[in-house]
């Protein structure tokens, strides 16, 4: 079996029921509308496995009542930079119960975001630090988040050895420059859907100077849906269409770069991929509302 796995989505974030614009252009909600359901898309789609990310401890334990009684989600906790206000008093002991459970596979998302919130540059920055040193200390791999923060970012990632841990560059959208600083130390880019963006060509600059070895692709849903499903709200079945993006980009079958992403993610965060259960996953139709250009198309057969 080939698997295909989304490296990074939020699926206590998606709207399960009618959103605001679809009622003001009076249309149903074609979206999934329960995390079985979201399951029922992907798989029909390929995407066998996916990472469910949580930005703070409330958010993990909100997270876990919904993905718990489902095969083939993995999980991940951490402080995210534009969640510090909410979670400013986070304490290592409470992080790090949550990453005890054997299905959390990574710290994160954490890092540092000082195009939204460049006002909390010191707090994220002390938050930032305190994660890779707990990361390093519970031997769990990093899930960073940087944007426009290039260079505090790298610097705080080798002065507090994040080598050590290891992890990936999430939803990478900075400069080619950045991109080698972090493979040097031992991480992975991951390249979400900005990458088919028309105006993403510095992240497509990237694309071309990563590996194959090193390099991984997510959604970030709810957020970023890639061409050509830009505009709606994004989920876990959508990364096919990123993953197709970026096998015709570096030139290589769309199941030979699914069989690639999946490697890296199991060498990354330290996981063996075994076909997950159908069990408490409904038999459903999914092949309707921006699903048909990649329902079944030739593979997965």
């Amino acid at each position: 079996m080939t698997f295909l796995v989304d490296s990074h989505c939020h699926l206590a974030s998606l709207t399960f029921e009618q959103t605001a614009k679809e009622k003001e252009k009076g249309r149903p909600h074609h979206g999934p509308n329960s995390v079985p359901e979201v399951l029922a898309r992907a798989r029909a789609c390929g995407v066998t496995h996916m990472l469910s990310v949580a930005c703070t401890i409330d958010d993990y334990q909100h997270m876990m009542k919904l993905i718990a009684p489902y095969d083939g989600i993995f999980n991940a906790c951490g402080i995210h930079p534009l969640n510090l206000e909410e979670a400013l008093n986070w304490q290592e002991d409470d992080l790090k119960a949550c990453l005890t459970d054997s299905k959390c596979v990574a710290l994160g998302e954490t890092g540092l975001d000082y195009f939204y919130a460049s006002d909390s540059r010191e707090a994220q920055l002390d938050s930032f630090a305190r994660q890779i040193d707990l990361a390093c200390e519970v031997k769990k791999p990093l899930i960073i988040h940087a944007r426009s923060a290039h260079h505090d970012t790298v610097e705080l990632m080798r002065s507090h050895n994040a080598r050590d841990c290891g992890g990936v560059m999430h939803c990478f959208c900075d400069e080619v420059e950045m991109a080698r600083e972090c493979l040097d130390m031992g991480f992975f880019i991951s390249f979400s859907g900005i990458t088919t963006f028309r105006a993403a060509d510095n992240v497509r600059e990237v694309l071309q100077y990563v590996p194959l070895d090193r390099m991984l692709v997510e959604t970030d849903c709810p957020y970023l849906a890639p061409v050509p499903v830009r505009g709606i709200e994004n989920e876990p079945a959508f990364v096919r269409y990123t993953l197709e993006y970026v096998a015709d980009f570096k030139k290589i079958p769309p199941k030979e770069m699914a069989e690639i992403t999946s490697r890296n993610f199991a060498e990354c965060f330290h996981v063996t991929l075994v076909e997950p259960s159908n069990e408490n996953i409904p038999d459903k139709d999914i092949s309707v509302y921006k699903l048909e250009p990649i329902f079944n198309k030739g593979w997965p057969s």
